[in-house]
């Protein structure tokens, strides 16, 4: 399994490299990074101008650009100041991803988790009502745009909160300052609620149709038959020799979903203004700040090869045959 495992990172290692430069490419055709200091008015000298350019280094061409911002990020930790404030990139990302992680990952469990039960029962219920009625409560979340459902259970829960008293569900912010042990606790807590939910189902809908097709695939095996001919229970036939099988599809679609999450995110963290890695992006885009848009793409691309890993090893855990190969 060691062994394996560092097959799987050393391929990852170039994906890594050659997701880092069309991601600077990119970036760099995108925008002139210094759009947003030419335009202030009044203009300031060409000096302040040639002393940002050169701070950027971009007064050189692209390859060098790139080596020159790649050997900063990973092997001096600097991912550049942003344009906008002055600030180091470093500083924002810090707090920013944490509170992202933070959002990203409960719903992903919580997906996951709904997918799986979802998918086995509607899976071995084939076409009856309870089969009909998870399909159908798929594809309404499946076809919710998560903006407008993350409106929409906003504005209910605020709703709610005037008429029921419901103020442990927080509609705004990541957390309330100045609180701290088992009162910070909870107050996160009610603040994760109506984020966690509005990213999670989006993501449900579509894995548990992927854990039906698959399990059904699985419980119509020969080995699965020959399971149940040799006298073992339902339960342990299903659990042990079938949903580990089925589990390998929808373990490649959650990876290859993690952009899409990361995505949603940015979408949801603005609806319920959070300052995460989505309010980051936008600001950063809205104000034409080069290197923080970079920091974002960057993260997400080694978010998403990082998932991918962790899928390829999962691989090898859900079926020996694999890691043998």
């Amino acid at each position: 399994m060691l062994a394996f495992a560092v097959r799987r990172l050393l391929v990852s290692i170039p994906v890594f490299i050659v997701s880092t430069f069309l991601v600077f490419l990119l970036v760099t055709w995108g925008a002139d990074p210094l759009a947003q200091l030419k335009a202030k008015n009044p203009p300031p000298s060409q000096a302040v101008i040639n002393a940002m350019a050169n701070t950027l280094y971009i007064n050189h061409s692209i390859p060098a650009r790139y080596g020159h911002w790649f050997s900063q990020l990973f092997f001096h930790g600097n991912w550049g100041p942003s344009i906008q404030s002055g600030i180091a990139i470093g500083q924002l990302l810090g707090t920013s991803l944490e509170l992202t992680a933070r959002l990203v990952i409960l719903a992903m469990i919580l997906a996951v988790i709904l997918a799986i039960i979802s998918g086995v029962i509607s899976a071995t219920r084939q076409y009856s009502k309870t089969d009909y009625t998870i399909t159908l409560i798929g594809f309404l979340f499946l076809s919710l745009p998560v903006f407008w459902f993350a409106i929409l259970l906003k504005q209910l829960v605020v709703n709610m909160n005037n008429s029921l008293n419901w103020y442990f569900i927080s509609t705004y912010g990541a957390n309330t300052p100045g609180l701290s042990g088992w009162s910070a606790f909870s107050d996160a807590v009610g603040h994760l609620i109506l984020p966690t939910i509005v990213l999670a189902m989006s993501s449900y809908a579509s894995w548990s149709r992927f854990q039906r097709a698959s399990m059904l695939d699985v419980l119509g095996s020969d080995y699965m038959r020959l399971a149940r001919a040799k006298g073992l229970s339902r339960t342990r036939v299903m659990v042990k020799h079938g949903l580990r099988t089925a589990l390998i599809p929808l373990t490649t679609q959650v990876a290859l979903d993690t952009a899409a999450i990361l995505g949603g995110a940015v979408l949801t963290e603005n609806v319920f203004g959070w300052q995460g890695m989505g309010t980051m992006l936008v600001t950063g885009i809205n104000a034409g700040d080069f290197n923080t848009v970079l920091a974002w793409l960057t993260v997400a691309a080694i978010i998403v090869i990082l998932f991918n890993l962790i899928a390829d090893l999962l691989y090898g855990v859900l079926d020996p045959r694999i890691r043998n190969a």
